[in-house]
C-alpha cells in the first residue's frame, strides 16, 4: 500500500539547491511526487510511494542539503498517490 504526504518545509530551504536535491533524493528512494518554492520562502512537496521510503525522505528533509537551514517540517495532510516521475515545479 503506497503512502503520500503534503508537506511544508521552513527555513533557509531556497536559495540554497534544497529543490534538486530534494528530487534526486527523492528519485533515489523510487518516490513520486513533485516540490517547488513557495513564494513565502518555504518549499512544498509531495512525496508518494512505498511508506518505509516516505518515510526515509521526510528525514532526509529534516536535513537537507549541506547549504540549508532546515527549521521544520510541517505535513499538512495525506493525499492521493502521485505515479508519475518525480519532478520539480514552478515557483507558486
Amino acid at each position: 500500500m503506497a503512502k503520500s504526504v503534503h508537506v511544508e518545509i521552513t527555513g533557509r530551504v531556497q536559495g540554497v539547491g534544497y529543490r534538486a536535491w530534494c528530487e534526486e533524493e527523492a528519485r533515489g528512494l523510487g518516490l513520486s511526487g513533485w516540490v517547488r518554492n513557495r513564494r513565502s520562502g518555504a518549499v512544498e512537496a509531495v512525496f508518494s510511494g512505498e511508506p518505509e521510503a516516505v518515510d526515509a525522505m521526510l528525514q532526509k528533509a529534516e536535513e537537507g542539503p549541506p547549504c540549508s537551514h532546515v527549521g521544520k517540517v510541517d505535513i499538512l495532510g495525506e493525499v492521493e498517490s502521485y505515479d508519475s516521475e518525480f519532478e520539480v515545479r514552478p515557483t507558486e
